[in-house]
């Protein structure tokens, strides 16, 4: 069954309280903004531009005490920030100018039997709108998708996007050593496409390590594997011609694509050694079609301009998972100073790209 292994999201095991959380919260557990502790509202946040974050964590509280009383989890065990709620996210989004957020579950568990795993998403999504009826405007949220359960991820599908309002679904880059893009997958993404679904995407550990242990010891995984992760996925995705056979989905690739667009002379050039080939305008084609959050910090971007359209590019912080002040200090203030942006391009980054992707956010 799905184990945390393959589970949408970071994995809790790797991310401790002291090499995240220390600096995103303060004394009670509250959030510790930059620069100040008292954060004004969203209109006054960091800059002058209202956005959207379209990476933003969240782990439901409903689901950490069911999964605790059922033996899933110790939340001794959790980082700190995941327990980090709702009125801490506003006190983050007030200061950080951040009008609404879209939520990507995190529920990390080794679950015994499908029918488990039905009742942990269903939880999770029961208490993402909770979050979002009180907070009103503030909040919006993804389905968590479990591919290595292709019964109870239809089920999702049909549950958060038929039903629910969800503005779209959450997956990870791998599940068990398979990538997005393989065909074993293929009737999970025909159901996407049939809602013209918006997939959001996130990395996670390399195949064949030990959950949660570092590849390299001494250096955590979300460093350099993380984005290698989801390099594989865009590249396997990239393959299979995914949104040429899906064309009604449209899929984000969180931290700037990983280390795709530094990668995409190289997979140009040396794709017809793929199985099957790769042809040099098939890879031109998919960069242009994928989006690309700013989570991260992320590196300068002319090369991701170089290859992407700067209207395929959405705004995201990470938090919780990135602490307060990685946001404040560095990463916001690197977006709004990067010379390869325009005014009017960093517009649509923060709030206008997520608008035109997602229009039902503009009435959340």
């Amino acid at each position: 069954m799905p184990n945390s292994g393959s589970t949408p999201g970071l994995n809790f095991e790797e991310l401790s309280a002291d090499t995240l959380s220390v600096t995103a919260v303060g004394p009670g557990g509250h959030v510790r903004a930059a620069g100040g502790d008292a954060p004004p509202g969203p209109d006054h946040g960091h800059g002058t531009q209202p956005k959207i974050d379209m990476h933003h964590h969240f782990c439901a509280p409903e689901w950490r005490e069911w999964a605790a009383h059922h033996g899933l989890i110790d939340p001794a065990q959790l980082p700190r920030w995941a327990h980090l709620g709702a009125d801490e996210a506003v006190l983050f989004m007030d200061r950080a100018g951040i009008d609404t957020a879209v939520l990507k579950p995190m529920l990390p568990a080794r679950y015994r039997s499908s029918a488990q795993l039905r009742e942990a998403i269903n939880i999770t999504l029961q208490s993402m709108m909770n979050v979002a009826q009180e907070h009103p405007g503030r909040f919006s949220f993804y389905v968590p998708l479990f591919l290595d359960d292709l019964e109870a991820s239809s089920w999702a599908v049909r549950r958060g996007l038929g039903q629910l309002g969800a503005v779209g679904v959450n997956v990870t880059a791998n599940y068990g050593g398979v990538y997005l893009g393989d065909p074993v997958y293929d009737h999970i993404f025909a159901e996407l496409n049939d809602f013209s679904a918006v997939v959001d995407t996130h990395p996670h550990h390399l195949p064949g390590g030990r959950p949660g242990a570092m590849t390299v010891p001494g250096i955590p995984n979300f460093v350099c594997d993380f984005l290698l992760d989801t390099t594989r996925a865009a590249v396997n995705m990239i393959s299979k011609r995914t949104l040429d056979r899906f064309p009604d989905i449209s899929v984000i690739l969180p931290h700037a694509g990983g280390f795709l667009p530094y990668i995409a002379p190289r997979l140009e050039a040396l794709g017809r050694f793929c199985d099957p080939p790769v042809d040099p305008a098939a890879v031109r084609h998919h960069l242009r079609r994928f989006y690309y959050d700013t989570a991260g910090p992320m590196a300068p971007a002319a090369t991701l301009l170089a290859h992407v359209p700067a209207d395929r590019i959405l705004f995201g912080t990470d938090w919780p998972a990135a602490p307060a002040d990685t946001v404040m200090d560095l990463a916001l203030p690197a977006l709004d100073a990067d010379p390869a942006f325009t005014p009017e391009q960093l517009r649509g980054i923060y709030r206008e790209n997520a608008l035109r992707l997602i229009p039902q956010l503009a009435t959340v």
